[in-house]
């Protein structure tokens, strides 16, 4: 196995690997919390946080098995070749346990605050079915084998497919509502952040080790940071360019909630009008 060969990159690879796991673990509190403060999850797509707790969960079988196990880090080092170094960090396993703590707090939270007339739609849930069951026949494939880092791969790839496909149920939502009221910024200010930090932690492992072996070694968490940024811009222009200060109120989400409103309105304006002449 490689060892680091400039202290100083071997210092600015921790220091930008735990940066990316502060930001990206800070990153889910901000919805969490506006949950918590609304008693409600209106706004927030429920197919961004089904598909997000699959991702978060490939992710940390991939990242625990390739940390912790050395028959999986032996068959990576006889693919790549032993002068390299394994691509995944422990920040990477501590941010994926906590991912899917705080992932599941969301879906918990979910189930138990107003949602008005939202609900997981039946494509996501077939999406996730599919994908459990793949990974469990894969499973069965790699175990006469004992073939653990092809089906880390496919872990891996999981990860990737979700990463590319979970922003999009909540940016489309964001764009037929023409509000972001609901979705919290600051998650995705967080989580910008973390992905910059991630990409930046492998540049310089590539750069110590004079080697480009750990993105096409490891092209999950490569995708992760690129897909992550890519989709945070689109979110951040939604918020601050093209929906700026615009709430849903000119909007149905809730139809209860909505006739409450137009009855206030009706005997506010009753109680307001001017007595007749008699």
């Amino acid at each position: 196995m490689a060892n680091w060969n400039s202290v100083p990159l071997e210092v600015t690879y921790e220091v930008l690997g735990w940066f990316a796991f502060i930001s990206w673990s800070i990153s889910f509190y901000p919805q969490v919390i506006l949950n918590f403060r609304r008693k409600s999850v209106v706004g927030l797509n429920f197919d961004f946080v089904v598909l997000n707790l699959t991702k978060h969960s490939s992710y940390l079988i991939y990242n625990a098995s390739l940390y912790f196990s050395p028959t999986i880090q032996n068959q990576y080092f006889q693919k790549y070749g032993y002068d390299q170094m394994i691509p995944v960090a422990a920040n990477d396993v501590a941010f994926s346990i906590h991912a899917v703590l705080l992932t599941a707090i969301t879906l918990f939270q979910i189930a138990i605050y107003d949602r008005g007339s939202q609900k997981v739609s039946k494509v996501s849930i077939g999406i996730v079915s599919i994908v459990w069951l793949t990974a469990a026949v894969c499973f069965f494939i790699a175990l006469p084998n004992n073939s653990w880092l092809w089906l880390l791969t496919i872990f891996n790839s999981i990860q990737v497919l979700m990463t590319t496909i979970k922003y999009i149920p909540q940016a489309i939502m964001n764009f037929l509502r023409k509000c972001t009221d609901g979705f919290s910024i600051g998650n995705i200010l967080l989580d910008f952040s973390g992905g910059i930090a991630n990409y930046l932690q492998m540049v310089v492992q590539s750069v110590d080790q004079d080697s480009w072996v750990n993105f096409y070694g490891n092209i999950g968490k490569v995708l992760l940071s690129l897909v992550s940024v890519f989709f945070d811009i689109i979110f951040i222009c939604q918020h601050y360019v093209l929906y700026p200060g615009q709430k849903p109120s000119e909007l149905v989400t809730n139809p209860e909630q909505d006739d409450d409103q137009i009855r206030e309105q009706l005997l506010r304006a009753s109680d307001q009008s001017p007595p007749e002449n008699v």
